[in-house]
């Protein structure tokens, strides 16, 4: 009995002992903590380079106008009342060219997808117009027949311009515009079988610009872009260093001298950029 006893004892005690073993907490492995991963920002500031090929988008047409100085007295033989013409030429300018130059400006990354930003670059550019055909006269005696020989161009030009985009992840898509400036010579010598003179101007022109274009940030600092940009420069030159002779009758003709006439041009500069960039973004 005693033993039965016993037995019973031993039997709920082990019954308990495993109860209470299951209420206790169990050891689990914890989760790995999550990271998010850095979500890339186009904010910042950067610099880069750029290389590309120039359009010619001129008419590609110049003319000058041509004054003789005042108080001028008609000598025997010249055409009576002859005082001043326009004379209109053609040109044969180049159509493409290489532009290469740096840029550098600043990004804002604003409601996760809207960028705006500010840019400033400036370019060598090697357009050279070739003017040598004349293709009217007006104000000019029928004798007078002109020859151009000249060039004018753009040897560089700069831009400072906003940009307006919207991001999606690390590729950006924008639209940019502003102001634009360029210099160039304008050398030209006119000649004719009366009034033949030398020109050389060089101004800095004016104007405006406006394009698009698409950037992916391939590293974090790494960007890689194609931008086009329309160059609209108004480039407006007088120059009175004229100086040469009249021979109202062509050869065997009098010939007399033209003490300082005026050349006034009005050049137009208009042309594309189609240009790959590189830029580092700090």
């Amino acid at each position: 009995m005693q033993k039965s006893l016993l037995l019973a004892g031993v039997a709920m005690i082990a019954l308990g002992g495993g109860a209470f073993a299951a209420d206790l907490p169990t050891r689990v492995e914890a989760p790995a903590p999550f990271i998010q991963p850095p979500v890339f920002t186009w904010t910042g500031f950067y610099v880069g380079v750029n290389a590309g090929v120039g359009f010619n988008a001129g008419d590609d047409r110049g003319s000058s106008l041509v004054v003789l100085p005042g108080g001028f007295t008609t000598p025997p033989g010249a055409p009576a009342g002859f005082t001043s013409g326009t004379i209109v030429y053609g040109d044969n300018s180049e159509d493409a060219v290489f532009t290469g130059g740096g840029q550098i400006g600043y990004n804002y990354q604003f409601a996760n997808n809207f960028v705006l930003g500010a840019e400033a670059d400036l370019q060598f550019l090697g357009f050279d117009d070739d003017m040598n055909a004349a293709i009217t006269t007006a104000g000019f005696p029928a004798t007078f027949t002109p020859a151009r020989r000249g060039t004018q161009g753009l040897d560089w030009f700069g831009t400072v311009r906003l940009r307006a985009g919207y991001a999606f992840d690390r590729t950006l898509v924008y639209a940019t515009g502003g102001l634009a400036y360029g210099e160039g010579d304008a050398t030209r010598f006119e000649a004719t079988n009366g009034i033949g003179g030398f020109f050389d101007d060089s101004d800095v022109a004016f104007g405006w610009t406006l394009g698009a274009g698409v950037e992916y940030a391939w590293t974090d600092n790494l960007i890689l872009g194609l931008e086009g940009l329309y160059v609209s420069l108004d480039r407006d030159t007088s120059v009175t260093n004229f100086a040469g002779t009249y021979q109202p009758g062509g050869a065997g003709t009098a010939v007399f001298p033209v003490a300082a006439a005026t050349d006034s041009q009005d050049d137009n500069i208009e042309f594309g950029v189609v240009r790959a960039r590189l830029n580092y973004k700090f």
